[in-house]
């Protein structure tokens, strides 16, 4: 095994070229790109003699329920040098985000050698850290070179390796290359079917699974490389508020939604109260993703509703936990609003010398579900059938996301509500990506969890900066569909709050659930991810994580129980 270590660090430069040739591959999400870098992948990998002899042990395979074409690519090697069940699996995706940002220099976004060219040229005005690394030999620019087709060459370089060694490896290593990471990960998640498959048919345990994307300075000056054991969890809470109408020349006769929304974001966005703590590890507050009203065209009525949603991570909370603080969020923020509301009334009418009157409004809040009951509870079948076909029809309207269908949902539900005084509706719009808290409460979990700390410490003394283990990786990845901590009933809460489940919007997470594998994260480290200067460190990138995942590798496959 030391020998192969050895193998891997001398692997720099055919691994770095490997990289640029995926980046030079243009996989942009949703577009044509992501069929070609899957099918050349695949031909690569069919072109390995092992793959050739074993040609069931290679698929590339469509996504399920996808409105695009688009493949996943997945193979696997069994090891000869001890047989057993215990199986790795190799995960990294393969589409990257557009290029938008690079303006005019966009033609340089996918040729990484000339885009270096380029920043050493002079012709930009670039940052003086951004000029230092884009002079030195340990750097590389380009799209994609971070967010992760170097983690994904890694990936590659080490299936490659084994399909030409397989006396070298004990048990059995699996890649899958997904597609639709940047977007809706259709990948993982249909990707989950095939693995699923594979575990029947050739009687994979799957031990672990080793996540490649990439890792960041947490903050300015930050030395250390940072690897994850589990990810945070992901939600899109979503508010619709609904006020009272009135023309703007009578401001006080009626609510604006928009002032009550203002100070929902105000209350919710930047809020450390929300942020939540696990293990000693605390998210990031939520923010605000979208506020809109949804008048169509102006008018000089004030808006009937509006509607907003926030980015909201998890280490423990549940979505239903979520919920409900949030709900608490909206009634603070309820109250406020009235409160200032009744405060400038009052100085208008004193300024103007008229008469004050009692006003109306009363905070109130509810859940989507607490409104679906209600309505179903007052009207019956004509409610829910109403609401069936609505959501039916308006799938065939392009133009909405899930996000919006879901806001559609629930404003043609409101029109059902008898009582039309001002509220706030508590939802959820968009996936949800669980929470995975990787402990040492299973045997493969311990196993996994000791052979990254002993992975660390062997690459560590070839690597000057510090790598430090963490518990939640901190960004949004496809970590959250191979394991959850979540138990079906926290996702059946998370169902029922949001409008869109079961038409616009479908995840199998009774799949997650299934094979709720032990996931860590081991990729390259860079920064400034999906912005035009993005960049990867080649000595960690193309060195130490390659070992890294090497060792973990090794270490999993040859202990626990074996078949």
């Amino acid at each position: 095994m030391a020998a192969v270590h050895k193998s891997m660090f001398s692997s720099e430069d055919e691994l770095l070229a490997l990289t640029k040739r995926l980046v030079q591959m243009n996989s942009i999400v949703n577009t044509e790109g992501e069929n070609v870098i899957a099918h050349s992948i695949y031909t690569y990998l069919a072109s390995l003699a092992y793959f050739q002899e074993n040609p069931t042990h290679l698929a590339i395979v469509q996504t399920e329920d996808d409105e695009l074409e688009r493949c996943n690519v997945l193979a696997f090697v069994k090891g000869e040098k001890m047989k057993n069940n215990r199986a790795v699996v190799l995960m990294g995706h393969m589409d990257t985000v557009g290029v938008d940002d690079f303006n005019q220099e966009q033609d340089y976004a996918f040729s990484p050698d000339e885009w270096m060219n380029y920043l050493r040229s002079g012709k930009l005005d670039l940052p003086k850290p951004i000029k230092a690394q884009a002079s030195s030999d340990d750097w590389l620019f380009g799209r994609g070179v971070l967010d992760m087709k170097s983690g994904l060459a890694a990936n590659l370089y080490l299936i490659s390796y084994y399909a030409k060694h397989p006396e070298e490896l004990d048990g059995n290593l699996l890649l899958l290359a997904e597609c639709d990471e940047e977007d809706s990960s259709h990948g993982v998640l249909s990707a989950l079917k095939t693995l699923k498959q594979w575990k029947k048919e050739h009687d994979f345990h799957y031990a672990a699974v080793v996540n490649s994307d990439f890792v960041a300075p947490l903050y300015k000056g930050d030395p250390h490389r940072y690897v994850y054991k589990g990810t945070v969890g992901k939600l899109l809470p979503s508010f619709f508020v609904t006020g009272a109408e009135t023309h703007v020349g009578a401001p006080f006769e009626g609510l604006d939604p928009n002032f009550l929304i203002a100070e929902l974001t105000k209350q919710i966005s930047y809020n450390l109260d929300l942020c939540n703590e696990a293990l000693g590890e605390t998210t990031m507050p939520p923010v605000s993703l979208k506020q809109t009203d949804l008048k169509p065209v102006y008018t000089v009525q004030t808006a009937l509703s509006a509607f907003a949603y926030y980015n909201f991570f998890t280490h423990s909370w549940t979505p239903e936990e979520v919920l409900e603080k949030l709900r608490g969020q909206a009634e603070n923020a309820f109250e406020s609003a009235v409160a200032q509301y009744t405060e400038r009334y009052q100085a208008y009418c004193q300024m103007h010398g008229y008469p004050v009157e009692s006003l109306p409004w009363k905070t109130r809040v509810f859940t989507y579900e607490e409104m679906d009951k209600m309505l179903t509870a007052l009207h019956g079948d004509a409610y829910t059938s109403h609401m069936a076909a609505f959501k039916h029809d308006l799938m065939y309207d392009e133009t909405l996301d899930g996000r919006m269908y879901a806001a559609r949902v629930i404003e043609e539900a409101w029109k059902w509500m008898e009582d039309k005084r001002p509220a706030i509706f508590v939802f959820y719009t968009s996936l949800y990506s669980p929470r995975v808290k990787m402990g040492e409460e299973t045997e493969d979990e311990q196993i996994l969890a000791d052979a990254l700390e002993q992975g660390v410490k062997h690459v560590q003394q070839s690597y000057d900066h510090p790598i430090v283990i963490k518990h939640f990786f901190p960004y949004i990845s496809d970590m959250s569909f191979v394991a959850m901590s979540d138990g079906m009933d926290d996702i059946e809460a998370y169902k029922r709050n949001n409008p869109a489940w079961g038409t616009k919007l479908y995840v199998a997470y009774e799949d997650v659930n299934d094979l709720n594998i032990p996931v860590i994260n081991i990729g390259p480290y860079g920064m400034d991810a999906h912005k035009k200067y993005e960049r990867m460190e080649i000595t960690y990138s193309m060195k130490v994580v390659p070992n890294l995942i090497d060792h973990v590798v090794h270490e999993v496959l040859r202990k626990g129980k074996r078949g």
